[in-house]
Formats: structure tokens, C-alpha cells, sequence
């Protein structure tokens, strides 16, 4: 179980054209994520993903260097089972051992960002060659699983007002789901404009139908409050970074001011960032992103504190195969789990890195009873897209 190489690598895969979408990022015309293989001495390989950002486009150059030139050396004959102390070792850095020896944490230089994307990549991997080695799939190794397939919503929603009904409804007939999330917010100019198309959301798929709506933190604490009066007879199943994460008593202000449940942490990092945002009475539902947050070990740490708070987690999925299949995992594994993000738009990063089709039948997708993650990674893909 040493670790023998750890290689992480910028894939970029094109989207086509007619399946590229529009919204505050952009156009979208890649998907991009820093994909990490790591090998132990024995021949068990475990995938992991690590990335930039919420999105799921960008520069990945500085992120892969991170983890081939810096972290990879240093873990270079290191146990892989040992996935906490190897957690700590990265957070801490070079404050590692007394961190160890004094029961706390003692970062360098407040790691976040960069350094726990790199984080979450590998031990997204760590996991999987554990759950390998031991012949079981990661959510019997967090203690179980709550159901053998989990409820899933379809993320997309960029359409017009005269475009979205069909567009929506699209989504439901696909794969069955009952809950559908869409796009608001800076894409539509006025929140009047989003207000129009969540009601011609509403009209069209019905009362029956969940509906989400994401505003990826671009409403100010104003913008926020008055789309969300406009929108307050559309019995929304929650609202989604309404306001940027970075204004902590905007969100708490907004949440005070809205019966409708606040979703948040998609760009947060750590344990200790979603502690500030339970304590700050700013959310309702929590969003880590696996890929980002901390990997598993830290989104499973996420986990614990929403249940104390007697809150619910709905990680951030609009990732590659590896995240989300460490999503699939967490949610089955975390009493505080109750969805999972399926994305609408193209999403060649999931489908087509994994050779096993991944789908949704009846609104509900299957936990993977494969050893480790369940990820069974068409290495063509990454070598044909790779950019490093």
C-alpha cells in the first residue's frame, strides 16, 4: 500500500457546439478538471479530481503543477491507507508534526484555494485504492449506505421565458427526475427577467415538479430580496448562492428575510468554512464540492455538521466522473444527505471518462457496489485530452 507515482493531469474536453450553454460564466465550449492517478507499489491505481473552481471551465496549469511538484514528491512512499493523517500532513504542512502532537489543527498560512483543491484530488484517489484493496466500495468504509439508489435533480435551466418550460420538461422526460434546477441571476440582466422565467418554470412542469433555482452568487443582498418576493408563490425547493459567499452577513441578512431555503457552499473550503456559515445562521441546505472542499474525508466532516445542525447536504456535483462518483458515495454514506446534482448541460467529463454509462431511471440514480469509488476510468479519454 506505499505509494509508488501520483500524476495529475489539465484534461480539457471540448464540447460541441450544439450542446454548448450560456449563462454568467460565459459560453462554455469545455469541460476542464485536474485528474490524479495514483499508484501504489503493490499495482492498485485510485482516481481523484481536483478543481479550480465551482465551474467547470479554466486555468488547471497551476493547480496540476501543485500536486506533480509539490505534494506528490512529499507522499512518495507514504502508507495510502492512512488517508486522515495523510489530510492532516497536507493541511498542516510543514507544521505537521506539531500539529499532530498538540490535537489541533496548525495550518500554514490558512490553507485554501489551490492548495485543498490538490487536497481533494488525491484523497478522492486515497479512498479509492483503499475501497480497493479491500474489495469494498467507499460508502461500506464510511460506515454504510442509507439506500441502494438515491433521488437525483436535473441541473441546467438557461433558456428564455419562452424557452424554459420545454427546456425543463425535457430534463424530466429524459430521465424522470422530480426536481429540476435552473439558472438565474447577472445572465438575465434584471432580476424582474429571472423572476418571469421561474414562473414560466413553474407553470410549466407543474406543482408537483421540485423546483431549484441557482443564482451562482451574483444578486446583491437587495437583488436577492426582490427576486425572491417575485418569486415567492412558486413554492421554490431552494435557492441557490443567491449572494456572493464572500459577504457572510449579506447571506445571513437574506436568509432572515425569505421563507425559501438557502443552499450554499459550492466555493467554500473546509470544515471550518461551513462551521462560519451554520454559526452565521446562513444556510439551509449545504453544498460541498468533493473536488474542492477537502475531498471525502472533509466533505464526510461537512456532513457531521449539518446533521448536528439538523441540516441537509446536497453536494456540488457539476464535476468529472471522479468527484461525482465520491459524491454518490458521501451522500449514501451521510444521515445529513438527501440528493444528488445530475447535470443537463454537457458534461463530457462524466460520461465520457467513465465506461459504464452513468444515468438517472425514474428520478433515481444507483450507488455503485464496485470496489472503491466505482469509477472505471477510460484512460484513452485523458490521454487524448490531456494538456500537460
Amino acid at each position: 500500500m506505499r505509494i509508488k507515482s501520483i500524476e495529475a493531469r489539465w484534461v480539457q474536453i471540448p464540447i460541441e457546439e450544439s450542446r454548448q450553454h450560456v449563462s454568467d460564466f460565459g459560453r462554455l465550449r469545455t469541460f476542464d478538471a485536474a485528474i490524479v492517478r495514483i499508484e501504489t507499489e503493490d499495482g492498485l491505481v485510485g482516481w481523484g479530481e481536483g478543481k479550480n473552481a465551482a465551474g467547470s471551465a479554466g486555468q488547471y496549469g497551476a493547480l496540476v503543477h501543485l500536486i506533480n511538484h509539490e505534494f506528490g514528491p512529499f507522499l512518495i512512499g507514504w502508507d495510502a491507507s492512512q488517508i486522515t493523517p495523510i489530510w492532516e500532513a497536507l493541511y498542516n504542512g510543514t507544521r505537521s508534526e506539531s500539529a499532530a502532537s498538540g490535537g489541533h489543527v496548525f495550518p500554514v498560512l490558512a490553507r485554501r484555494g489551490l492548495t485543498l483543491a490538490a487536497i481533494s484530488a488525491i484523497d478522492i484517489a486515497l479512498w479509492d485504492i483503499k475501497g480497493k484493496a479491500l474489495g469494498e466500495p467507499v460508502w461500506a468504509l464510511l460506515g454504510g449506505r442509507s439506500a441502494e439508489r438515491l433521488p437525483a435533480y436535473a441541473s441546467g435551466g438557461w433558456a428564455d421565458a419562452d424557452g424554459i418550460g420545454d427546456q425543463l420538461r425535457s430534463y424530466i422526460d429524459v430521465g424522470g427526475f422530480r426536481s429540476v434546477k435552473m439558472r438565474v441571476g447577472a445572465m438575465d440582466g434584471a432580476a424582474h427577467v429571472s423572476a418571469k422565467r421561474v414562473h414560466a418554470a413553474r407553470d410549466a412542469i407543474g406543482a408537483d415538479i421540485g423546483l431549484m433555482v441557482d443564482a451562482h452568487g451574483t444578486y446583491t443582498v437587495s437583488e436577492a430580496k426582490r427576486f425572491a418576493a417575485m418569486v415567492a408563490d412558486c413554492d421554490l425547493t431552494w435557492f441557490e448562492e443567491p449572494v456572493t459567499g464572500d459577504d457572510l452577513p449579506g447571506l445571513a441578512e437574506f436568509r432572515s428575510s425569505t421563507n425559501i431555503p438557502v443552499a450554499l457552499g459550492e466555493s467554500e473550503c473546509t470544515r471550518f468554512d461551513f462551521r462560519d456559515l451554520l454559526v452565521s445562521r446562513a444556510v439551509d441546505i449545504l453544498q460541498p464540492d468533493p473536488a474542492y472542499c477537502g475531498g471525502i474525508t472533509e466533505a464526510m466532516r461537512i456532513a457531521t455538521l449539518a446533521s448536528a445542525f439538523n441540516l441537509r447536504l446536497a453536494p456540488h456535483l457539476w464535476a468529472g466522473a471522479p468527484a461525482f462518483f465520491a459524491g454518490l458515495h458521501i451522500v449514501a454514506a451521510a444521515p445529513a444527505g438527501f440528493i444528488i446534482e445530475y447535470s443537463l448541460g454537457a458534461n463530457p467529463m462524466i460520461h465520457d471518462l467513465s465506461k459504464q454509462p452513468v444515468s438517472v431511471v425514474d428520478g433515481m440514480i444507483a450507488v455503485p457496489d464496485a470496489p472503491g469509488i466505482g469509477l472505471d476510468v477510460n484512460t484513452d479519454i485523458i490521454t487524448r485530452f490531456s494538456k500537460n
